[in-house]
């Protein structure tokens, strides 16, 4: 008896195809959305799954927000179990600055924008009790050292703009661009979960920090011996306590959305299922209202979340 359904942005490989796989290793009661760019590697994704019956590929491109809002009127026609889950999983790092379909610095309108405006969209269509998992990174934090430019929160208008690229490299400013979307991430989640209540609305929200992942494709940018590095030498380095597998990540994000023990959890951060601090600026509230009331704008989203109403409307 299929009881769940949990969409997953960014599923054809990686770490959203892995926490898929493992949704469905579970046993017959989660029923998984593969929303996907592009269609034709997300029926493969499908295929490869192994279970046709339990897997529905929906194209949703988040760096087009008609994409997205075709996507959300979709999913609420869609004839598939009652959706418990939202995985915002997908992301890119892009090292030149590039516009999306709506003219937005493509790293911040793929990896925030888009999510918001999914999120948001489809906030009254999701199944009480529900969980909403964020993917962000260690980057965002640099506290960490993770060999990434720290993230420079300007302003959420300026990011979507990159009106405040302070004429670095490209690559340089290319990453930095990658590590303040990861901020945004968890200021995102944060907001979230304040205006829904910490959960007591029946809704939790969470981000996850997979930890180094060699293999997960955000390196397809780099140049060919960054590339080869990725793929053939970081693996070799999981020995280290935050380089991990695709496989053992996608276990962990899965645990997230269906363990009976994060159940009621939100406004956590998790270091693989290690719920630990996140950075000082992702506690900001200045920053994180900023965030939020230009995303809202640049989306066309209006109505108040978690009232009794519309949580979103897309215009």
């Amino acid at each position: 008896m299929t009881d769940h359904t949990a969409i997953i942005t960014g599923a054809t490989r990686g770490l959203g195809y892995e926490c898929a796989r493992a949704l469905l290793e579970r046993g017959d009661s989660w029923h998984v959305v593969l929303a996907v760019r592009d269609m034709e590697r997300g029926r493969d994704a499908a295929s490869r799954l192994g279970d046709a019956a339990r897997c529905t590929v929906m194209r949703c491109d988040l760096a087009s927000l008609d994409s997205v809002r075709s996507f959300v009127a979709e999913c609420r026609k869609a004839d598939v179990p009652p959706i418990t889950a939202l995985v915002c999983n997908a992301g890119l790092q892009v090292l030149s600055q590039t516009r999306s379909a709506d003219g937005i610095e493509l790293t911040f309108a793929a990896n925030h924008l888009g999510h918001f405006a999914l999120v948001l969209g489809l906030l009254d269509e999701l199944a009480r009790p529900a969980r909403i998992v964020i993917v962000s990174s260690g980057t965002h934090d640099p506290a960490k050292r993770t060999g990434m430019p720290a993230p420079r929160y300007t302003s959420a208008q300026e990011l979507a703009e990159a009106s405040a690229d302070p004429g670095e490299p490209p690559e340089t400013a290319g990453r930095r661009r990658y590590t303040t979307s990861k901020l945004c991430n968890v200021l995102f989640a944060y907001e979230l979960d304040r205006r829904l209540g910490h959960g007591s609305k029946d809704v939790t929200v969470d981000v996850f920090d997979p930890g180094l992942m060699p293999g997960s494709g955000l390196a397809r940018n780099y140049a060919p011996w960054q590339r080869f590095a990725w793929r053939f030498v970081l693996p070799l380095m999981r020995v280290l306590p935050q380089v991990h597998s695709t496989r053992a990540s996608g276990q962990r994000l899965a645990a997230l959305v269906a363990d009976a023990r994060f159940a009621g959890v939100s406004g956590r951060y998790f270091d693989g299922l290690k719920d630990v601090p996140s950075s000082s600026d992702s506690y900001d509230l200045e920053m994180a209202d900023d965030l939020w009331s230009t995303s809202e704008h640049l989306c066309g989203l209006r109505g108040p979340v978690g009232g009794t109403g519309p949580a979103a409307e897309l215009r």
